[in-house]
This record gives structure tokens, sequence and C-alpha cells, in this order.
């Protein structure tokens, strides 16, 4: 096998909203805590969007039993696994999420165990204190790493901070987004469909062979 022949992909997806719906419309909902309804998709500033988040969970005496207990009553987009097994079968497929491991699991069951980066909550007394990350800016870095590793990469995402991901990234297309992220970018392509966007991730791929891997 010729060396051009061993390029590889890491195909990067974003998690709510791509895979999965919106967590805190769901704990807004279970709750009927209508300022929960604000996301990254209406907040571009996520220090400050989860600050405002954690207000609300105190104002409200709202636990991690509860949002865990709405997060388990969720279903993936429809969809979804379908779209995630197609790419698995090609290449190599990772998680680049601002959720947090205390929220993972139930997702991660229905999805088949994918390789998931994600925060970390601070609980005490079972109420949400604070959240870490693991790095500023962790999904860009993620892509220029895997990118570091002579990787191609092909990211997805759909909101405000994803687009450090998407820009870092060799290909990048936003998924079911506000039209005010379109908008506002509109040299990245946009996709409401998963046949579609298998289409394009296809269409993007490096030039020359590629080597089909198994996460």
């Amino acid at each position: 096998m010729t060396e051009s022949a061993l390029v590889q992909r890491v195909i990067a997806l974003d998690m709510e909203g791509v895979l999965t719906p919106e967590i805190w419309i769901a704990v807004a909902e279970r709750t009927r805590i209508d300022e929960l309804r604000r996301t990254t998709r209406d907040e571009p500033d996520y220090d400050a969007l989860m600050q405002y988040r954690f207000d609300v969970l105190n104002d409200h005496d709202v636990s991690l039993d509860q949002i865990r207990e709405a997060i388990a009553e969720l279903p993936l987009l429809r969809g979804a696994r379908e779209f995630l097994d197609d790419l698995r079968r090609r290449w190599v497929v990772v998680l680049l999420s601002d959720t947090f491991e205390q929220f993972d699991d139930h997702f991660l069951d229905l999805m088949g165990y994918p390789h998931l980066l994600c925060h970390r909550l601070d609980v005490v007394d079972g109420r949400l204190a604070g959240w870490r990350r693991r790095v500023n800016d962790a999904k860009r870095r993620a892509v220029e790493s895997y990118r570091s590793l002579n990787y191609h990469v092909t990211a997805v995402g759909d909101s405000y901070n994803d687009l450090t991901m998407l820009r870092a990234a060799d290909a990048a297309s936003l998924f079911r987004c506000p039209p005010a992220v379109a908008e506002a970018n509109p040299d990245l392509p946009s996709t409401d469909d998963y046949d579609e966007l298998l289409g394009w991730i296809r269409s993007v791929g490096p030039p020359v062979g590629e080597l089909s891997l198994h996460n």
C-alpha cells in the first residue's frame, strides 16, 4: 500500500441537535422552567450560558437526579442511530460535545457507546455547583489534534459553540442549525437530512484512497 493510500478520516460530530434532542429543552419541559430553554443556539458565550443555567437551577432547587430523569425519557433524533452506524462502518467517529459526563449514560447506551469527549460537573449534595472544562475550546483543539496525527477531519455541528471546531476541520457542515447561524456563516454548507448529510460527507473525503476503519 502506498503512503498516499494511508489517508484516514475522523468524522467529528456534535451530539445535541445533531444526534440527540437538546437536553436543556427537555429539562425545561419537565420542570416547567421556561428560562432553561435558552441553549447554545441562542447564546454564543458558553460560560455565560452555563452560569445562567446554574443560577436558574439553584433558584428553583433543581437536582441532578431531576435532570437525569428528564434525559432518561429522551429518544435519539429519528434516523440518528442508523446514520451513526453507517458512518462507523466506514470511518472513525468521535462525538465532541459540551454536555457532561453525568448526563451521557442514557444516550451512550442508545448510540451503541461511541467515543464521546465532553465536560464534567461539580455536584454538591445532589445539586449542580459548577463545571470543569477539559481545556478551553475543547472541540477545536480535539480537531486540531486529530489533524496533527495526519487524519482528515470532517466536522458537523449545529450551534455557535461548534463554529471553532468547524473552522478547524478539513471539511465542515452545519446540520439543522438555527437560521441566524447559517446566515452568519454562508460559506458553510447546511443540511437538514441525514441522507443528504451522509452524501456530503462521502463527497468531501480525501482526494486519494482512504483506509476504512472501525472505532
